[in-house]
């Protein structure tokens, strides 16, 4: 579970730091700044960091897949706003699912 949300991180931070064309605008349609946008990829970066640390040292893991869980409950809340459709927003809301259970699983895994 932490190879597929790392994956999935990774691809999305390279397109916000980067500042690529296709994310600024999905990012603007949203209403986030560029900077923000960059700020977030920059989030998404430690998340991954966090994340990968957190197989050899799970507290670290733990608090890296919470921390993504907040990010990702707040760009649901985003596309929301935006009403954009239900299947768009539902994606963070699946990968914010996922990184609970990889919280959890971190927990009692201990």
């Amino acid at each position: 579970m932490t190879i597929i949300l790392v994956s999935v991180l990774g691809a999305l931070a390279v397109t916000k730091l980067t500042g690529q064309v296709q994310m600024r605008d999905r990012m603007a349609h949203l209403g986030v700044s560029s900077g923000l946008t960059r700020l977030i990829g920059v989030v998404e970066v430690a998340a991954i960091v966090g994340l990968l640390i957190g197989l050899v040292w799970p507290p670290l893991g733990v608090a890296a897949a919470v921390g993504l869980v907040m990010q990702l409950t707040g760009a649901a809340i985003f596309h929301a706003r935006a009403k954009d459709p239900v299947p768009v927003a539902a994606v963070p809301v699946v990968f914010a699912v996922a990184a609970t259970a990889l919280a959890v699983l971190h927990v009692i895994g201990d």
